[in-house]
């Protein structure tokens, strides 16, 4: 039901399988996988050299920014759904409105704003892959797409968690 700001009261015991099956935790799961995706593959996957040289380099057209902002916004992202995902936890613990109220509004702003970075993040990755030489990566293409793809299904799970904050 109704309530303050998501809850109807506070206290009660805490049900594992009634609290996962909620539609926010399961998106917030979701997103903190796509995360876990995103960053692991260019950490992973991101960087390589050319036989000429063996200094690395961003498979992105040699854009070491492209490289740190995918890293960048998907170890934030990650840390964040478990910030959240505790949150959620203690949520119905929360006697206080105020609490809750800005807890909400964290969710709300912090999602909002993940949403717009996970877009420009899809089409910076997007630019700087199609700038990029086939020649120059050996090793790591399917990262490069990878991470470009779950960027983009980031946009997705950080709105619908936006929309559940709303």
């Amino acid at each position: 039901g109704g309530g303050a700001y998501g809850a109807a009261k506070a206290g009660g015991t805490f049900d594992l399988v009634r609290f996962v099956q909620q539609p926010q935790v399961l998106a917030r799961i979701v997103s903190a996988v796509f995360a876990l995706i995103v960053f692991a593959c260019l950490v992973g996957d991101g960087y390589t050299s050319r036989p000429e040289d063996p200094r690395l380099f961003c498979i992105f057209n040699d854009n070491e920014d492209a490289c740190r902002y995918g890293i960048g916004i998907g170890v934030l992202a990650f840390l964040a759904c478990i910030f959240f995902f505790m949150v959620d936890v203690y949520f119905p613990q929360i006697s206080n409105t105020t609490d809750r109220k800005y807890l909400v509004l964290a969710d709300l702003g912090f999602s909002g704003l993940w949403t717009f970075l996970w877009f420009i993040g899809f089409c910076f990755l997007t630019n700087q892959w199609s700038w990029t030489r086939v020649e120059d990566v050996y090793i790591g293409a399917d990262s490069a797409r990878a991470a470009i793809t779950f960027s983009f299904f980031s946009i997705f799970s950080w709105g619908l968690l936006l929309t559940f904050a709303y």
